[in-house]
């Protein structure tokens, strides 16, 4: 069985609306007012374009300031160190750490990761996080110019690590994503709370073990 993570709001915190309370607060005074701004902000073409690598952040930025009225130089201060600021989930990097000791028990286990993540934070990421040693292989989006739900992004990691269909299942934390997996003809799980993945995974794997007898250290 090949397992394949998203890692934003699955493995690593993603917040956007909590990260503009926090950072951007004068600019949201209220709750309403931060998803609103969360929303502008990460669901556009200026920010999708530095996911998918066809622009930078710089430029991303001066879009988005221009875009909003936002001042540029709080924007680079806020968004220039995402790649720090994106921490492990406890509960689902133990479950990762867990698959990675059946598959080096012997178990048919592949794990792979497939990001809409920027090449700058992931270069950032791949350093600070041990658990991408873990892993089998992966992309992520700005390293190949296209992003989910993007079908060729999927086949391209299928294609890669000659990953079948029927033997893969996928877990995003994007409906749409999710959605797009299914269309290939994927098994996949839409993770709402990263709490409940490991009972979810579970019924996509052998019957012969299960995800919580041990809990393996996440130390590499």
């Amino acid at each position: 069985m090949n397992v394949v993570f998203d890692l934003g709001a699955v493995l690593l915190t993603w917040e956007p609306v909590a990260l503009v309370q926090n950072q951007l607060a004068p600019h949201a005074p209220t709750a309403e007012a931060a998803h609103a701004l969360a929303r502008k902000m990460f669901h556009h073409e200026d920010w999708l374009g530095f996911d998918r690598g066809t622009h930078s952040l710089d430029d991303a930025i001066g879009r988005m300031a221009l875009r909003l009225a936002l001042p540029a130089d709080r924007l680079s201060e806020v968004l220039a160190p995402m790649g720090e600021r994106l921490e492990p989930i406890p509960v689902t990097v133990e479950l990762l750490a867990s698959l990675r000791a059946r598959r080096d028990a012997g178990e048919d286990l592949r794990l792979y990761y497939l990001s809409n993540m920027p090449s700058p934070y992931a270069r950032v990421l791949e350093y600070r996080h041990p658990f991408f040693q873990w892993f089998d292989g992966g992309i992520f989006s700005g390293d190949v110019q296209m992003i989910k739900p993007q079908r060729e992004i999927y086949e391209l990691l299928a294609a890669q690590y000659r990953l079948a269909a029927a033997e893969t299942v996928f877990i995003d934390d994007s409906l749409a994503n999710v959605l797009a997996a299914r269309e290939l003809g994927w098994q996949a799980i839409h993770c709402e709370r990263p709490s409940a993945l490991p009972g979810q995974l579970a019924g996509y794997l052998p019957v012969s073990s299960t995800l919580s007898t041990s809990k393996p250290s996440v130390r590499a």
